[in-house]
């Protein structure tokens, strides 16, 4: 037997995998399902008067288009999440100064506040 560790959807799964030797087949044994580990967001220090910017669905933080700090226009492209196998473009709901509340490779659920614009 050999084991694995295989992410489906997201979801992280250790399976047992059985060569086989003569041909005939058999079933491989597959395990319940492992928690894979959710990358967390380090907490940064948010504008105290800002606009928070939420998500709109679950997904990956593929890349933050600013460093913390920068000046944005209203309809910057300030994060690129990844749903579903798609990139969707977050933009800035108005213009000022970008605090990011997440990181690259973070996972996010819905309506998190990923940056403050103040």
């Amino acid at each position: 037997m050999r084991k694995f560790n295989i992410n489906v959807n997201g979801k992280a799964y250790a399976v047992e995998v059985e060569e086989v030797v003569d041909g005939s087949t058999s079933a491989a044994p597959v395990a319940a399902p492992v928690a894979a580990p959710v990358v967390k967001a380090a907490p940064v220090a948010a504008a105290v008067n800002g606009k928070p910017v939420k998500t709109q669905m679950p997904g990956l933080v593929k890349k933050l288009c600013f460093a913390n700090g920068t000046q944005v226009k209203a309809g910057d492209t300030i994060v690129i999440l990844e749903a579903m196998k798609m990139d969707t473009p977050i933009a800035a709901p108005s213009a000022g100064v970008i605090t990011y509340s997440t990181s690259e490779g973070a996972n996010v659920d819905t309506g998190a506040v990923i940056a403050t614009i103040a």
